[in-house]
């Protein structure tokens, strides 16, 4: 989820002019804790027939940076009526400068280990060109071009564009999730507005509206996105009604608990 800024000279606005009442950061978003439950959407014509699952979402404040953990567990059906179980956990740490971050991503599939990233990076100021430095699945050093953020960071751009008004943000992202280095994301902000009644009290008082975000290799000339999600953000980062499209088929999510945690040191 990435239910996921600070410095965005990079970062290409397009549409509504506006100034937002601040600027959201990333030292703004909360630390919290959410459980998501999975439910198919639709299917866009291939071999999955039913899916469900949860989806464990945990940002701790950690003095100078932010850590992460995103636990995601389906169980997909197949036409033949097999059922497949795949977890994937994600882990990070990232600075509040936006400048570091620590990542590991391990994937399997009916408990074998499909994939496992992990590494680090680093960014050479605000707005600036990086690098990533992997350690698994082999040891390799992938150029990060300018403009790059990572998760949080790039969580705390997008939300600050849509207060300003603006309807579609495009912004390099780093977040170590596949070998390949950094992704183009393209965000398009369908709605925002101000505070609305809802089921959580410390959500409610706050603006927040609903996005789509495609997610684009930069190393490829398709125009398909390799990962889609739509989902509803507030203005503190944490996000709801979530329509996640894995190609094949859609799961949506909705947030079933929730609780802000403490911040500080």
């Amino acid at each position: 989820m990435r239910m996921r800024h600070t410095a965005v000279a990079a970062v290409l606005f397009f549409g509504l002019a506006g100034t937002p009442a601040h600027a959201v950061t990333a030292g703004d978003l909360a630390a919290h804790r959410a459980m998501y439950d999975l439910r198919l959407q639709s299917t866009h014509g291939g071999d999955v027939t039913a899916a469900s699952g949860t989806m464990a979402y945990e940002v701790q404040d950690a003095c100078d940076g932010w850590a992460v953990r995103q636990r995601l567990r389906m169980t997909v059906t197949n036409q033949d009526g097999q059922d497949v179980e795949m977890v994937s956990d994600y882990t990070t740490w990232e600075s509040k400068d936006g400048l570091k971050l620590r990542f590991r991503m391990r994937q399997s599939t009916d408990q074998k280990v499909t994939s496992d990233v992990a590494g680090d990076a680093s960014l050479n100021g605000p707005g600036l060109a990086g690098t990533a430095h992997y350690t698994s699945p082999e040891d390799a050093t992938k150029e990060l071009p300018k403009g790059t953020l990572f998760p949080m960071a790039h969580t705390a751009a997008l939300l600050s564009a849509a207060e300003a008004g603006k309807r579609f943000i495009a912004i390099p992202l780093f977040d170590g999730t596949t070998a390949n280095g950094a992704q183009d994301s393209f965000i398009t902000v369908t709605k925002w507005s101000g505070p609305q009644e809802g089921k959580w009290p410390a959500l409610s008082k706050l603006p927040g509206g609903r996005m789509h975000v495609a997610f684009f290799d930069r190393d490829t000339t398709t125009q398909e996105p390799d990962y889609e999600v739509g989902m509803h953000y507030w203005e503190n980062g944490v996000a709801d009604d979530l329509a996640m499209d894995f190609g094949d088929f859609v799961m949506a999510g909705k947030l079933t608990e929730f609780r802000l945690l403490p911040h500080g040191c």
